[in-house]
């Protein structure tokens, strides 16, 4: 399983209609920006506005790079532990 297959499989529980950056975008950014050294979610936000012509080839991208805040919230809303299982019992 790979990481665009593994976004794929968590389940989503925002609101759709406030839905503005796919989960696959964000974790996919999120995981490259910790690998480069990101450590916070300000890191993560500037690692996608410098690489956003790189991450365009692979994300789609609808409304541009996620801000800070839409990585913190994303993340805070996420089951750690069905996260983990799911990732685990792939690979």
């Amino acid at each position: 399983m790979n990481i665009l297959e593994f976004t794929n499989s968590l389940p989503d529980h925002r609101q759709e209609i406030k839905i503005r950056h796919l989960s696959t975008d964000i974790i996919f950014i999120t995981v490259a920006a910790v690998i480069c050294g990101a450590q916070d979610w300000e890191d993560i936000e500037y690692f996608g506005y410098c690489k956003e012509s790189f991450l365009r080839k692979y994300l789609l991208l609808p409304n541009g790079i996620p801000s800070h805040d839409t990585f913190n919230r994303f993340f805070s809303n996420l089951d750690p532990l069905l996260s983990t299982k799911k990732w685990t019992l792939k690979n």
